[in-house]
């Protein structure tokens, strides 16, 4: 059985901006963000996970949309407890489906 739509993991790239943000990170804080990237991109959807959305999710990451008046526009990755985040867009193009990381901060 063949799909057209294509499946993860999804394709991750950073803004010039998030790039640098995450290599000025803490080792800690490296260390969780890419465990949330590991998370991100191998999901099903990145921004809708059902009505327990963060239920497959570890403790320390929860996902929503950034604004909860643009349920498909950029979503934030909120990490240990708030401690850092990371802002992304999933882009739904049909050949190549991508996250875009825009913000990245830890605390």
């Amino acid at each position: 059985m063949t799909t057209d739509s294509p499946l993860p993991p999804w394709q991750m790239d950073w803004t010039v901006e998030a790039r640098e943000a995450f290599d000025s990170m803490p080792a800690d804080g490296r260390q969780l963000v890419l465990a949330a990237r590991a998370e991100l991109i191998t999901v099903p959807d990145p921004y809708f996970r059902g009505i327990d959305a963060d239920v497959a999710l570890p403790h320390w990451i929860t996902v929503r949309p950034l604004a909860s008046t643009s349920p498909g526009g950029p979503h934030i990755a909120d990490l240990a407890g708030g401690r850092g985040w990371l802002i992304f867009t999933f882009i739904r193009r049909h050949a190549e489906p991508q996250i875009t990381v825009t913000d990245a901060f830890w605390a």
